[in-house]
């Protein structure tokens, strides 16, 4: 197995189910690809998303001396973080939840095979 570079965002401000959308979209590219494609797209999550593949990519070239034109995106994750419940005033007296959601973002490269 190759020796792989990750990193880790907890509790990015987005809902997990729209941040698996981006996810799928960069799973298996080239590194180069992955932020091309990342920043083209207007979604939050893509930011979000190009954060951590690029702190990967620093992992990865400082810590365990990888080349960066060889490196793909071999796994990455988006778990449920933690969810903020807040309440609004509706009619007549009554009150709403409103739920922020947070998501866990992980990420990990490696080089080609």
């Amino acid at each position: 197995m190759a020796e792989e570079a990750c990193a880790l965002a907890k509790d990015s401000p987005i809902s997990p189910q729209k941040a698996r959308l981006m996810a799928n979209e960069i799973r298996g590219l080239p590194v180069n690809r992955a932020i091309a494609v990342l920043a083209l797209s207007p979604k939050k999550s893509a930011r979000l998303i190009e954060k951590v593949l690029k702190s990967a990519i620093a992992n990865a070239e400082q810590n365990h001396g990888l080349d960066v034109d060889e490196l793909i995106v071999a796994s990455i994750q988006v778990d449920a973080g933690s969810t903020l419940k807040r309440f609004r005033p509706k009619g007549m007296g009554r009150m709403r939840k409103r739920f922020h959601h947070h998501s866990h973002i992980s990420l990990a490269v490696c080089e080609r095979a």
